[in-house]
């Protein structure tokens, strides 16, 4: 293991805390942290359910509060870390922030738009290109949300999807 891959276990491990914590709430668990090299910037869970806002992504929330950590909305030479491949809006969002690297944990094959759907950020049709790294923590990010979906289907969970 080189000293990336290492750091990007680390800020994955802290995504998939967060992923924890958007669980207890009833949100769908996926968990964000975003850095500039070995330092974080922001953390974020999903909250859409609570803020009562579609756009509440636990990417959206992590990139909200790094620009405003940096006072800058371009997000340059930074990694986001995600326990789940992102959606599209997301997508939009990391790249007009020029967010440098996505590492994630899990697929999405209904709605993952970086490899799983939709390949944005990589195809070449926009300005920025992204480095992408999937499967990352891939067994733990896609546990959580399996176990968090069990329990809703077994009338024990709240909340009303992503």
């Amino acid at each position: 293991m080189n000293d990336q891959q290492a750091v990007d276990l680390v800020f994955m491990q802290i995504a998939l805390e967060q992923a924890r914590q958007a669980a207890l709430r009833g949100e769908v668990p996926v968990g964000a942290a975003l850095a500039h090299g070995e330092t974080l910037l922001a953390v974020a869970a999903n909250r859409p359910i609570g803020a009562n806002d579609p756009t509440a992504h636990a990417e959206i929330l992590a990139i909200r509060e790094a620009a405003e950590k940096i006072d800058n909305y371009r997000l340059v030479g930074t990694t986001l870390y995600v326990t789940l491949e992102p959606c599209i809006m997301c997508m939009g969002a990391i790249l007009h922030a020029r967010i440098q690297r996505l590492v994630f944990g899990a697929l999405d094959p209904k709605t993952g738009a970086a490899q799983s759907r939709y390949t944005i950020g990589v195809d070449g049709l926009l300005n920025h290109r992204l480095e992408i790294i999937g499967g990352i923590l891939e067994a733990e990010c896609s546990q959580i949300l399996k176990d968090f979906f069990k329990e809703r289907r077994a009338g024990k969970g709240a909340g009303n999807g992503r």
